[in-house]
């Protein structure tokens, strides 16, 4: 697995009855790798993976991987109620062919530290994919805590974690706790410049998808050690990015992608499209980025 760049979060794009559309779902990845991202992550948040049936992850995935044709690693979100799904779609996934699976905590139940170890141990068990770990504690309700992080260095599929709490704190005590042993992933977007600053070898970004080519761009300003250029690109973008804080996130990063020719703004049930002044105030901001791009 190749641990660095952009990975843009990709989005699921649903056709007018709400059914899944692959056709766009491919044409939205085909789109990134074309305008230059280093990999994918599917059925993440912006993949709408909770709100897809069983069968349905499964064409996802096969579509997903048809598209990508092995030119960009990706990763495939295992985010389910119970554990036995999570273990069960992990090996769906090794046999379509994904390169790595995102491990989310069970859906809905706050686990105790030794339940969340056990779940992310038995889903690394199903495959011998790498595996990263999500933590994400505002949306999940758990933050994965460093004697967490100590037992589960022993498995060696768990090999990094998509950093997404907003403490950036958290990238330098994972690597004085354990040096080199996990990669670390920025995970959300706007605290992604610090991240990347304090360690993290790439983006597991969402607004990418509506400005691949400028996330790319301060990803790679970071790399040859440019901080006026980044600084231009991640000032210019950070309203966007604070989107991505949100929880209407998704709805957000698919009205910007329809904005922007990438994409349609449909989303499943609860989730529904933005109105009123919150789809004003988005549109504008989309708008006047697209206007005053910095480079």
């Amino acid at each position: 697995m190749k641990w660095s760049g952009v990975f843009p979060a990709a989005t699921t794009q649903f056709s007018q009855d709400l059914s899944v559309d692959l056709g766009a779902t491919q044409q939205v990845l085909d789109n990134l790798i074309n305008d230059g991202v280093h990999g994918l992550v599917i059925m993440g948040t912006c993949g709408e993976n909770n709100s897809l049936e069983p069968d349905e992850k499964i064409r996802v995935l096969e579509a997903a991987h048809e598209v990508i044709a092995g030119r960009v690693p990706y990763f495939v979100g295992v985010s389910e109620l119970t554990t036995p799904r999570a273990v069960a779609f992990a090996r769906q996934a090794a046999r379509v062919g994904a390169d790595g699976l995102m491990v989310l905590p069970a859906m809905v139940y706050v686990p105790k530290p030794h339940e969340l170890e056990h779940h992310f141990k038995q889903v690394a068990a199903a495959s011998d994919l790498p595996i990263m770990l999500y933590n994400n504690p505002t949306a999940y309700r758990v933050n994965i805590e460093m004697d967490v992080l100590a037992r589960l260095a022993e498995c060696p599929t768990i090999q990094a974690i998509k950093e997404s709490s907003a403490d950036t704190r958290r990238y330098t005590d994972v690597a004085n706790a354990f040096g080199n042993r996990f990669v670390i992933m920025a995970g959300l977007d706007d605290v992604a410049f610090e991240g990347l600053l304090l360690g993290a070898e790439g983006w597991i970004s969402g607004l990418t998808s509506a400005f691949p080519k400028e996330s790319v761009a301060l990803v790679e300003a970071l790399q040859r050690k440019d901080l006026e250029m980044a600084l231009r690109i991640y000032r210019w973008f950070m309203p966007l990015l604070h989107l991505d804080a949100d929880h209407d996130l998704v709805q957000s990063i698919k009205l910007a992608e329809q904005i922007m020719g990438r994409g349609s703004e449909r989303v499943r049930l609860p989730r529904l499209p933005l109105e009123g002044a919150r789809r004003d105030a988005v549109t504008r901001m989309v708008e006047t980025a697209a206007a005053s791009r910095p480079f």
